[in-house]
């Protein structure tokens, strides 16, 4: 599984197609509650996922209960595990399934060429949490599958057996905590999933660790320098570059396997990696393959306090979204509306309820013990919704995506030309300088 916001490299070609060949949206398609193109919930719907791992089994169950309520249609699923790549060329026609879940390629502007308006955000957010991450000019074009905290997944037995007791609330901190892992234990201190891309992006999604729902609004996109010492790339960037010049990665990140990764971690193989929470559930189903225990598995906020709190940012996962081309949008979205409401996702994988009165999840429970305060990024100012987005683009660094992330492994392994200083001056250069043109244009 993987959690917004992120792109593979595939996806980031894939967001350029889709700028230039975008279909505009029938004017004609029904918009506001509504969202379905008859009025009868019946028909064939094509369900997309990224749930490689339990399409043959969980989603069969939600298909046979959904089937139960709305026998007049048929679910079929189809399971993607380059989600981010192949969705994004298979948006350059008209056939990407019924439902589908929003990739990141998709800018906020863009968003009506390619899904089905669902509402105002004022009137789904009644009912739904996170309703304005995928809006655009106050209309939902998605509802989230499940809702994420971020921070750091780990092995409690291999920190126990390093002699940490205590939770790390500086990266000085962390970084020592790593080197005692390194020196008392056989497991490697920190994992990158360097190969696999994606799990690089996770960083972008614990912004609201520096405390300010605003941070988005006032910062990144709005400073010309995001990776200074005291900005929040800076920071986690700084920290990543300084875990692999230390050896306190793994040995050959060209080698690295996400699914074995998984296993790995469970069994105390690896100790430590930056995942959402939606990973928890995972890792402790390793930890019990490997015959262990799911206690095994800890969660911890990212190392920075401030004024002696952690904060996480919490936020939605992937949007299930209607293809504005369904040809029975009505049963697209009683499927939308049931996993939100009634499936069950959400809880069972250990995430935050899409619904506004949903219930918590046991697997935070260690963040509970933290004292962690959870923050919800304020929403974009309206008219700017896209401005970060295009100054992505502008700069050709894939913020929420692992390339600039891999190239900054590089050369911390020093399989690259550059230091931690130089590449962070050219990322700053590249980055106001994009930050010039959005705003001139």
């Amino acid at each position: 599984m993987v959690s917004k916001r992120f792109l593979t490299a595939g996806a980031a070609l894939g967001a350029a197609a889709l700028v230039l060949s975008g279909c505009a949206a029938d004017s004609g398609s029904p918009t506001g509650g509504g969202g379905g193109g008859e009025d009868e919930i019946s028909g064939t719907i094509t369900v997309i996922t990224q749930r490689t791992d339990i399409v043959d089994t969980v989603f069969q169950d939600y298909k046979a209960q959904f089937e139960e309520k709305y026998p007049e249609v048929t679910v079929e699923f189809e399971a993607i595990t380059d989600y981010e790549g192949e969705i994004a060329v298979r948006m350059n026609t008209e056939d990407y399934g019924d439902v589908l879940l929003i990739p990141n390629s998709v800018n906020p502007d863009q968003l009506s060429n390619f899904f089905e308006p669902l509402g105002t955000v004022e009137e789904l957010s009644q009912k739904y949490r996170f309703m304005s991450e995928e809006a655009y000019d106050g209309q939902a074009y998605g509802i989230a599958i499940t809702g994420n905290t971020n921070g750091l997944v780990y092995n409690k037995k291999v920190w126990e057996e390093a002699g940490i007791t205590d939770l790390p609330t500086t990266p000085e901190e962390f970084l020592d905590d790593l080197r005692a892992i390194k020196d008392g234990t056989e497991a490697i201190p920190y994992y990158t999933n360097y190969a696999d891309g994606w799990p690089l992006s996770q960083s972008d999604s614990n912004r609201g660790a520096m405390g300010d729902p605003d941070y988005s609004n006032t910062h990144v996109a709005y400073s010309d320098t995001p990776w200074a010492e005291d900005e929040w790339h800076g920071i986690v960037d700084g920290l990543l570059f300084d875990i692999v010049a230390e050896g306190l990665s793994e040995p050959d990140p060209l080698t690295t396997n996400w699914e074995e990764s998984k296993n790995l971690l469970g069994s105390g193989q690896i100790a430590t990696m930056l995942l959402g929470s939606w990973s928890i559930t995972q890792m402790q189903d390793a930890a019990e393959a490997a015959g262990g225990s799911a206690e095994d598995i800890g969660y911890m906020p990212f190392p920075y306090q401030v004024d002696g709190t952690f904060h996480a940012q919490v936020g939605g996962d992937y949007k299930n979204a209607i293809n504005v081309h369904s040809e029975h949008k009505a049963a697209a979205r009683a499927w939308i509306e049931w996993f939100a409401e009634e499936s069950g996702y959400a809880f069972d994988q250990g995430g935050l309820s899409p619904l506004v009165d949903g219930p918590t999840p046991e697997t935070l429970g260690d963040f509970e013990a933290a004292g962690v305060e959870y923050v919800e990024m304020t929403p974009a100012v309206a008219g700017e919704e896209s401005f970060e987005a295009d100054v992505v683009s502008a700069s050709e660094i894939d913020l929420y995506g692992p390339v600039y992330r891999q190239k900054l492994v590089d050369i911390a392994r020093g399989a690259a030309d550059g230091t931690k200083e130089s590449y962070f001056a050219e990322l700053n250069e590249r980055w106001a300088a994009a930050r010039a043109e959005v705003s001139a244009g």
